[in-house]
């Protein structure tokens, strides 16, 4: 190793990683990762950033090589029926490079608590995930728990409400026509900012903690119709007639069902006790509102 500058290498430089990598490039740090096999062309540019092409069937070439300098590794592609596909082709490879990884994170879902029928839950709350996808990330979350306690790697778990942030929000549905104003009062959904899920992403690599795990959303869970009419009064459009959850139901896709299964409350207290993070947006207001001031 010469360049003796932090190294990040995200298994999916998707939307969260994306703005990870951004803030972290900005500081000096050299950053790496992948992307869907056939995405871009392999060792090339992907938004600004050397990627590689990765699945299941397509593992990384000459991985020591690339994780030769590595010292924190983020973890953002998601499991599914046939397992988590990093921790099954590059599992080991990752342990034998313990000595100079310093962080790693794995991305994981408020979802795994399943539906508590409104009821607060936090960090020590079972997992009793009811949905399939939600199944898959419990399972995937341990196993990496596992690699990290049988191997002294540094594994930090983080559980995410919805994200939202510029370019995945409320206004983008808006201006799509694709915006639904879904009333059922009581349930309601907590979510977290891109920027806000950076901050405790870089706390948490500033303060690594193995083995810690952290919810990570803001704090006021919210009925979905509040963010339309709140997205809508802020563009000054019209909001969308509201429509009753039961008649709703009636259209609805499968997937999009499944959001609507679990009702739960979220706590945060761990990342501002244990973190020492402040909010950048607190709510969904402030958020909506620094999104469109920026042209979002």
């Amino acid at each position: 190793m010469t360049d003796k500058s932090p190294h990040l290498f995200c298994f999916g430089l998707g939307y969260s990683a994306m703005h990870l990598a951004a803030q972290l490039f900005d500081e000096g740090w050299r950053i790496s990762g992948t992307h869907q096999f056939g995405e871009h062309d392999d060792g090339g540019n992907n938004n600004g950033f050397v990627s590689y092409s990765f699945d299941r069937d397509h593992p990384l070439d000459d991985f020591d090589f690339l994780f030769d300098d590595v010292t924190h590794v983020l973890v953002s592609i998601p499991p599914d029926a046939a397992g988590d596909a990093v921790l099954d082709v590059h599992g080991p490879d990752i342990a034998r490079h313990r000595e100079h990884i310093k962080w790693i994170g794995y991305l994981s879902t408020v979802g795994v608590y399943g539906d508590t029928k409104g009821r607060v839950v936090d960090e020590n709350a079972p997992l009793l995930p009811t949905q399939e996808r939600s199944r898959f990330r419990a399972l995937a979350e341990n196993r990496w728990q596992n690699l990290g306690a049988f191997n002294n790697l540094p594994i930090h778990v983080f559980r995410l409400a919805g994200i939202y942030g510029p370019g995945r929000s409320m206004f983008d549905k808006i201006r799509n026509a694709k915006a639904k104003n879904i009333t059922k009062p009581g349930h309601k959904f907590s979510r977290i900012h891109v920027d806000d899920i950076t901050n405790v992403l870089v706390a948490s690599i500033n303060n690594p903690t193995p083995g810690a795990i952290y919810n990570v959303c803001d704090d006021e869970p919210a009925e979905p119709s509040a963010v339309t009419k709140a997205a809508s009064e802020i563009m000054r459009f019209p909001a969308p007639p509201e429509i009753s959850f039961e008649d709703a139901l009636r259209d609805m896709s499968d997937m999009n069902k499944t959001f609507w299964a679990d009702n739960r409350l979220v706590s945060n207290q761990r990342i501002k006790e244990e973190l020492g993070i402040t909010l950048k947006y607190p709510t969904y207001r402030e958020g909506l509102k620094a999104i469109f001031e920026a042209g979002g």
